[in-house]
């Protein structure tokens, strides 16, 4: 073969490479920077269809866990992380936002949710006993949170044992609420301890949901879960529980049998 034809189809080639290339190495950058909320740009990771909700994103402390700044919107200051997960979906709610506020609120409706256990294989009791308190002191308990208490700005404080890091007391902020808009984060406040070791110091763990109405009885949700990057050391490397983990809470608010199969992570 001459070189000239050889060439021509190689300089029609190349180009279609390097733009792979580029294409591909733009979608990997994104992915390393972590995800990216709903807050004035495209999220990151994008909104799934109805059927195939929840898509779910875990990033590990490797990758850039001990620089990663979370955005802004988050109110998040600390950088890096030990666990980041980021739950993706769609789901319909035909109660509007008031209804959504319902939800949120009932806290005591946390126990019993469930999630897959990746070390046991089987469906188990994530959180095992949550209610409302009158402060975050948690010495008084209450009934839970009306939607007229959940008023934006507000705090509200609640007490939460899991299977794991056993009890905790939290405090949730509603940082946005309108009929289109629902922005709230949760934060430990007290240190967490397993077995008397610390596992989780004040803040160490941390969760922000955005809930956006696309339509009448459609919802969008994004949410983040991390675990700063002070945390021990022992829950490092679980991932695939922290995917279940953070599906369960979303099935739990979208009305979706928590211990529906199949699981997000076998």
């Amino acid at each position: 073969m001459s070189i000239a034809p050889l060439y021509r189809r190689l300089s029609r080639v190349v180009p279609l490479i390097v733009l792979a290339a580029i294409l591909c190495g733009g979608g990997s950058s994104r992915a390393d920077a972590g995800p990216q909320p709903p807050c004035g740009s495209a999220p990151f990771p994008p909104y799934p269809d109805l059927e195939n909700s929840p898509a779910v994103r875990a990033w590990d402390r490797a990758e850039s866990g001990r620089d990663w700044t979370p955005p802004a919107c988050t109110g998040w200051t600390d950088p890096g992380f030990t666990t980041l997960v980021a739950t993706v979906a769609r789901f319909r709610h035909a109660s509007g936002v008031e209804g959504l506020l319902r939800r949120i609120g009932a806290i005591s409706g946390h126990t019993g949710i469930r999630y897959w256990s990746t070390t046991r294989k089987r469906w188990q009791t994530l959180i095992i006993n949550s209610h409302a308190l009158s402060d975050a002191t948690g010495e008084r308990r209450r009934e839970d949170f009306s939607p007229g208490e959940m008023a934006e700005g507000g705090s509200l404080y609640f007490q939460q044992e899991d299977n794991l890091s056993g009890k905790g007391i939290y405090r949730m902020r509603i940082r946005s609420a309108s009929p289109d808009r629902l922005v709230f984060d949760t934060e430990n406040t007290g240190t967490i301890h397993y077995l008397l070791l610390p596992m989780f110091r004040p803040g160490g763990m941390q969760t922000i949901t955005f809930l956006d109405r696309e339509s009448q009885d459609v919802w969008r949700y994004y949410s983040i879960t991390r675990t700063s990057r002070n945390a021990s050391r022992l829950t490092a490397g679980y991932e695939a529980s922290s995917i279940n983990r953070a599906v369960a809470f979303y099935r739990y608010l979208a009305g979706i049998p928590t211990d529906k199969e199949p699981p997000a992570s076998p």
